[in-house]
Parts: C-alpha cells; structure tokens; sequence
C-alpha cells in the first residue's frame, strides 16, 4: 500500500490506533498530515515528530502533495476531508487496510475477541519488549512502561489488536492469532451473534497453515469460530483439558498466583497482578502466544508478574479523604460484570459507588437488560446520558439512560440518572463518603470525572 508513497494525510488522526500507524510512517520516512476534532498529547507527540496536525477538520487541511488519505471507521460520509480527497480523485483507504498492509511485512500477532484484547496485547508486548525481540505495536492502551499505545520497534514482530467492528480485522493475516472469547456486540452493524460468527470464522481462516490461533477453548462460540482453521490450534482455559490451563489458582495481596499446566504437565508457577477470572484467563493465551513465537518463558513469568498495567484498565487514579478512585474502560456488560467482581475481591467491605456512561445508543438498546443485571452488583450506580458516536438521530431517540436506570431499580439496584457529568460530580462531592470505593466505566470521556473528583477541580470535567 505504501509503495512510492510520499505523504499520507491521516482523516481522524488522533485515535489510538491511527496515531500508531503514522509514528510507523514517519519512521520510514514518509511525510504525515492529519486532522482530529480536538487536542491531545497523542497530537502533541506527533508534532514533536514531524507531523503536521490540524485541530478541526476542513477541505483545505488536505496539503497539495497528498499520495494517500487514511480515514477512521469513525469518519462519516459527510466528512469535509473525506469529501475533498473524493473530489480530488486522492487514493483513500481506510485504518484496518493500513494496518494490515504493515503486518503484511512483519511477523503479525493480531489480538481478537469481545474483551481482553487492551490487555492481552499489552502484556505480550510487555514480554516481547523484555526479551530484547524489539517489537512493533499498536494497542488500545497506554502502557507508559513500554512507550504508550504504539512503538516502532526495528524487531520482525508486530503486535495490535484486531477488532470485529465492520469486520475490519478481515484485513489481517497474522502469523499467530489470540481469540480470547466471542460475545454479542456492535449490533448497530451485525444482525445478531450468527453474523458475529461469521466473521471470526474468516477470520481464523486467514491465519496460514504454518501459523497458531491461541483459542479460548471453553468459549463455545470461539470453539465454532475455529472449526474453519486451517493452521495449528492451541487452547486455553481453567479445566484440565486445554492445551494450557492453571491448577492450584490461589489469590494473594496483589491479584493471583497459579500453576501453569501445559499439555497434561506442570511447568512452574505464575503470578499477575490483576484479580479476576478473565485476568487469569488473558494471561494464559499471553503465555500460549509467547510460546507459539519462541519468546523465552522466564521473560514472559516476569513479564506477567511485574506487568505495570493498562491506562484506563482498572486503573487507580488516586486515593482522596480515604475514598479509592478507579477508572476502566468497561463499555460491555460482562467487561462491566467482570470488573466489579475484581473490586468487590480487591476491596471487601467497602461500599462501591459505579459510575457508568453508556456508549452508543444502539449498543445501549440491544443489551438493555444484560447492562441492567450487571450494574445491580453496583452498591450505587450513577448514569449520565449516552454518550453519542456513530448512531444516527433517529437510533439516538429510540432509548434514553433512564430506560436503564429503570432496569437497574426493576432488578433491586440502587440506580440514579444524572444527565450530565457537572451534575454527577456535584451529586459524588455531596454524598459520597470516606472510606467507599468510585469507579467510573465506558468508552467515552467519563474518565474525567475522576481526575476531577480526585483534583477537586471541575474543570476536568467535558461534556457533550
């Protein structure tokens, strides 16, 4: 894709994923231009390297030179700089296509499933990065331990997540792939979970056959996603009939330990230090993967034992009038389920108070009542307003927060909607007392409200 190329112009560059694959295009050597909405130290970093970076986007950001113009699955049709390089006849090609171009040249890892793909991406870079193998990646997280969300490493391996949004992981072809599990989501875009189905099935038949898929094995809809395999399967899960599994699981003061079992025998002993199921469960396909690309196990155990965690990942952000403050992503109701069980074990006794900002009003509206079941195990649940991205208007009227809020209370949860995050921040510095637990959840900006709860200045706070 980038051959002769020499300037690409980036339409929504400030995103994770897109600011990682221009840090890849500098490298080489390639001249990047770019756009966002906003600000951010992503831009920032950007600049410092030699990009040229526009706030607010506009037909006239496109520079004259401009070979290629990669856009988000975010961009809508309207786009003015998407509208611009149509008029221009400009080549336009979206991230995913990107992405996969650049795996194409490397030894691919691509990290798929529901949830757990932030983290599970993130400590098998850790490892890589650790074991002097140089790698490339591009996750969903900051990881400031390894260099952020995106490192252009000079080693063959290139790890990034693969996500099923508009099939868009249908783009790569990795040498080895992870499915951690397979759920019901973006239901705005697929007819329901056969059509989910669907699409991981390709993609697990695009791993070539001298490649490995790492495969949750107790996850029935992964177990049919890779019955189109063509390459070798390794699973993983907690019963003895995986590939690789853990025995004597024993929690401690900073997460978990276990023993790791592999093919029937017991290879040592492991610690992480996250609690949780699924936790356990994103180690072992970390440690199945590393094994599959010969990374030595000593600096995977360390890697996992010493992991330095995920920005926005069950994240402490700070401790004020002895009330604990976290912040995760958690945008789907198990991820929303799973997490609450890690504080309730992380902090027993203490009163929790949830925090959580729907993220699109389709996604809201198709799992409506999984939402409301997994937010009950909350002891207070505070809801703003959806937080609006990708749904037309008329999907944004067909559900509102309080329709959740009535679910939570319908089940015996203790559930208030307040529309804005200045109103909950104003409700959590009334009524939130010393010794309870915050935690604020979603895909959106709800982050904030922790930084400023933790400041107690209010200027942290963004709304829509």
């Amino acid at each position: 894709m980038f051959e002769g190329i020499e300037h690409v112009h980036f339409v929504g560059i400030g995103g994770i994923g897109m600011s990682g694959i221009a840090k890849n295009l500098l490298d080489q050597g390639i001249h990047v231009s770019g756009s966002d909405a906003r600000d951010s130290q992503l831009l920032e970093g950007l600049r410092k390297l030699g990009a040229a970076i526009h706030v607010g986007q506009r037909e006239g950001n496109i520079p004259p030179e401009t070979d290629l113009v990669l856009v988000t699955e975010a961009i809508s049709s309207d786009n003015p700089e998407l509208y611009a390089a149509k008029r221009r006849n400009l080549r336009i090609r979206k991230y995913a296509q990107a992405l996969g171009a650049l795996m194409n040249k490397t030894t691919g890892v691509a990290v798929a499933g529901t949830h757990g793909k932030t983290s599970t991406s993130a400590m098998l870079a850790v490892a890589a990065v650790n074991a002097g193998l140089d790698p490339s990646f591009v996750i969903g997280g900051e990881v400031r331990a390894i260099g952020g969300s995106s490192r252009v490493g000079k080693g063959d391996l290139f790890i990034a997540e693969a996500c099923e949004y508009r099939r868009s992981f249908l783009n790569l072809h990795p040498r080895v792939a992870i499915l951690n599990n397979i759920e019901e989501d973006h239901l705005d875009y697929y007819d329901g979970l056969d059509e989910i189905l669907q699409a991981f099935s390709q993609f697990a038949s695009q791993v070539p056959s001298e490649g490995t898929i790492v495969a949750n094995g107790e996850d029935p809809n992964v177990l049919t996603a890779i019955g189109s395999a063509r390459s070798q399967v390794v699973t993983f899960g907690l019963s003895p009939g995986m590939d690789y599994h853990a025995k004597n699981i024993r929690r401690n003061e900073r997460g978990l330990e276990f023993t790791l079992v592999r093919k029937g025998r017991e290879e040592g002993g492991f610690s992480f230090p996250v609690p949780g199921r699924h936790c356990l469960l994103n180690s072992l396909a970390v440690i199945a993967a590393a094994d599959a690309l010969g990374i030595p196990r000593e600096y995977t155990r360390d890697s996992l034992e010493q992991f330095p965690g995920v920005h926005r990942r069950l994240e402490r952000v700070g401790i004020r009038d002895n009330v604990i403050i976290i912040d995760d992503y958690a945008h789907h109701p198990t991820a929303i389920a799973t997490t609450l069980e890690a504080i309730r074990y992380l902090y027993p006794g203490r009163r929790v108070w949830c925090v959580f900002q729907p993220h699109q009003h389709s996604r809201t509206r198709f799992l409506l009542k999984d939402f409301a079941q997994s937010l009950v195990d909350a002891d207070v649940t505070l809801i703003p307003d959806i937080y609006f991205v990708r749904d037309s208007l008329e999907e944004k009227n067909n559900i509102s927060s309080e329709d959740l809020v009535h679910q939570i209370r319908a089940r015996g949860g203790h559930a208030v909607y307040l529309p804005s995050l200045d109103q909950i921040l104003a409700h959590l510095e009334e009524h939130l007392d010393t010794g309870e637990v915050l935690i604020t959840m979603g895909a959106g900006d709800i982050g904030h409200v922790a930084v400023s709860y933790l400041s107690r200045d209010r200027r942290f706070v963004q709304t829509q």
